[in-house]
């Protein structure tokens, strides 16, 4: 009997463990803003404004979504741009699909990862829920780069994980090697209205 609770308890620790940290989201207010902070794939290159994942998820959820991306900005510029944004938007939730630019100029990866988790802090001090998008890493064959899944479950933050290297596999969703184009954007959207929603934002 006494083993047979040891196990139970052992077993329990061990889903425990396992549990998925960002278990869930409060829901948001209909009123609520939302701020998309990244680099060119939040900006929307390749396409026009309106077709841009942040207008099209607007659009997706009823909520102000304010498209803070600026193309070609990597992580350590993207820290010391972040605050600014927080005190003036003042947002209920930051979506943060970050840290291509810094593949692409092989940066530092560890600095990388420590830029994405300050952007987090800084969020998660202020009372801002945050979620993240997977960035692929510029290989011939996409696949999410690993830190981003890592650090989102390190610091219980929901994350999309394979949407944008799905997404980027294929040339008819892209404008470019590394943009997606109207379609591709639509699909970025999506993904994160899925993810909000199964978290329970929405």
């Amino acid at each position: 009997m006494r083993y047979s609770y040891i196990l139970l308890v052992v077993f329990s620790l061990v889903i425990g463990g396992c549990a998925d940290r960002s278990a869930g989201l409060t829901p948001l207010a209909e009123d609520a803003v939302i701020l998309a902070f990244g680099d060119s794939l939040t900006h929307g290159t390749g396409v026009k404004r309106e077709h841009s994942y942040p207008t099209v998820l607007q659009r997706l959820t009823g909520r102000k979504v304010i498209n803070a991306g600026v193309p070609g900005e990597v992580t350590a510029t993207g820290v010391k741009r972040l605050l600014d944004l927080l005190t003036k938007y003042q947002p209920d939730l930051l979506i943060i699909i970050h840290g291509g630019n810094d593949m692409l100029r092989k940066k530092n990866l560890d600095m990388a990862t420590n830029n994405l988790k300050t952007m987090i802090l800084m969020a998660q001090e202020r009372n801002v829920q945050v979620v993240m998008m997977a960035v692929p890493n510029p290989t011939l064959i996409l696949s999410p780069a690993e830190f981003y899944e890592e650090l989102a479950n390190n610091m219980g933050v929901p994350i999309e994980v394979d949407a944008i290297s799905d997404i980027l596999q294929y040339p008819s969703n892209k404008s470019d090697a590394i943009h997606p184009n109207e379609k591709g954007y639509r699909m970025m959207a999506e993904s994160l209205h899925e993810l909000l929603l199964s978290k329970g934002a929405l």
